[in-house]
C-alpha cells in the first residue's frame, strides 16, 4: 500500500543512474530526486545536489531517465528542491522562486506527481510578517503547479538549527497553526505537505495528530527520526539553538513512535510514497556508512510495510 523510497541527497556524490540502480537493487519502489540548479550549488548539508537537471530536459534526456527507471522497476516519488523562496535578498529570492517553477514544469514533463520544497522565511521577521510575504509570493508558484497538474508538498522543517538561521529559522511551515493560515491564503488542494514527523519531536509536538488533521494535504511523507537529549535540554532549555539538545537520527533510533505513526497513515488511507531521509551524522564517515544508513532504515521500516 505504501511505496518505500529514499531521498537522493544522501547519495549526492553519485549520478542519477547509480541512484536508480541502487534503489532497484535493494528493493525500493521509489526515490525523491534532488533538482538543485547545476550552476548554484548550496554549501548547506544535503543541499546543492542535482540528480535531475530540470533546465536541460531534452527529449533525449527524458527518454534516458524513463528507460533507466523502467529497467530498475523504480519510480520517482517527487522532484525535490529546498531553498528559501522568502529570502530577504530579493535577487536570491527571485532566483529560488523561478527555479521552483522550473522544477514544477520538469515534473510535468516527466509525469512526476509531486514537487517537494520549503515555503521559506525571513528569520528576522515575525510569523505574521512572513505570512504577508507568503501571500505575495506563493500564489504565483501554486498557479504554475495547477497549470501543470503537479502537487506541491511543503516540508515542515523549521530550518532553525544553529546561529546561521537565528532567530526564526528559514522555513515558515513549522506548525499546524501556520499550516492553517497557509491553506486559508491558498486553499488549492494541489498545495499540501511533505510531512516529516521528526520536526514535531524536537518542537515537543504530536507527530501523529497532524496525519489525522491534514489527511487531505499529505502529498508526500519523509521518514526521519529525532533524538531528544534530556540532559542537554535540562541544561540549555528550549530557547537554545535546537541542535544543542537534539539530533536527527535514522528511523527507530530516536523518539518518533513509528508504530503509532504508521497506524495513523493506514487509518487515513494514505497510499503515497514514504521516503527515508538520512541526516544522521553517525552514518556519514564513508560511502559504506551512507549505504548502511539507507539499508538499516529500510530493514527497520519493513515491519510496518509488509
Amino acid at each position: 500500500m505504501l511505496k518505500l523510497g529514499f531521498n537522493s541527497a544522501i547519495l549526492g556524490d553519485f549520478g542519477f543512474e547509480h541512484v536508480v540502480q541502487f534503489a532497484g537493487n535493494h528493493g525500493f519502489s521509489c526515490v525523491e530526486m534532488m533538482c538543485w540548479p547545476s550552476d548554484n550549488a548550496d554549501s548547506r548539508r544535503y543541499a546543492g545536489v542535482t540528480h535531475i537537471d530540470v533546465n536541460n530536459l531534452t527529449p533525449e534526456r527524458i527518454s534516458v531517465i524513463k528507460h533507466t527507471l523502467k529497467e530498475a522497476n523504480v519510480t520517482i516519488s517527487a522532484l525535490g528542491y529546498y531553498p528559501n523562496p522568502l529570502d530577504p535578498d530579493e535577487e536570491r529570492s527571485g532566483y529560488f522562486i523561478e527555479h521552483i517553477k522550473q522544477v514544477i514544469r520538469g515534473a510535468a514533463k516527466l509525469n512526476i506527481p509531486v514537487v517537494t520544497t520549503f515555503i521559506g522565511r525571513n528569520p528576522a521577521k515575525s510569523i505574521k510578517e512572513n505570512l504577508a510575504k507568503f501571500a505575495d509570493v506563493w500564489p504565483a508558484i501554486v498557479k504554475v503547479a495547477e497549470e501543470n497538474n503537479v502537487k506541491i508538498g511543503i516540508e515542515n522543517c523549521p530550518m532553525f538549527f544553529t546561529d546561521d538561521e537565528w532567530p526564526g529559522g528559514k522555513n515558515l511551515a513549522i506548525s499546524p497553526a501556520v499550516w492553517d493560515r497557509m491553506f486559508e491564503i491558498i486553499p488549492s488542494p494541489i498545495f499540501g505537505l511533505n510531512y516529516d514527523p521528526s520536526h514535531m519531536i524536537w518542537q515537543m509536538m504530536s507527530e501523529t495528530k497532524p496525519i489525522y488533521d491534514y489527511k487531505e494535504r499529505l502529498h508526500h511523507i519523509h521518514l526521519k527520526d529525532a533524538k531528544i537529549y534530556k540532559d542537554k535540554l535540562d541544561r540549555v532549555g528550549i530557547m537554545a539553538n535546537p541542535l544543542e539538545y537534539h539530533s536527527p537520527k535514522l528511523p527507530g533510533l530516536g523518539d518518533v513512535n513509528w508504530r503509532a505513526f504508521f497506524a495513523a497513515l493506514t487509518d487515513v488511507r494514505y497510499r503515497g510514497p514514504v521516503v527515508i531521509e538520512v541526516e544522521d551524522k553517525a552514518y556519514e564517515g564513508s560511502i559504506t556508512d551512507v549505504q548502511s544508513a539507507i539499508l538499516t532504515s529500510r530493514n527497520y521500516l519493513r515491519q510496518f510495510l509488509g
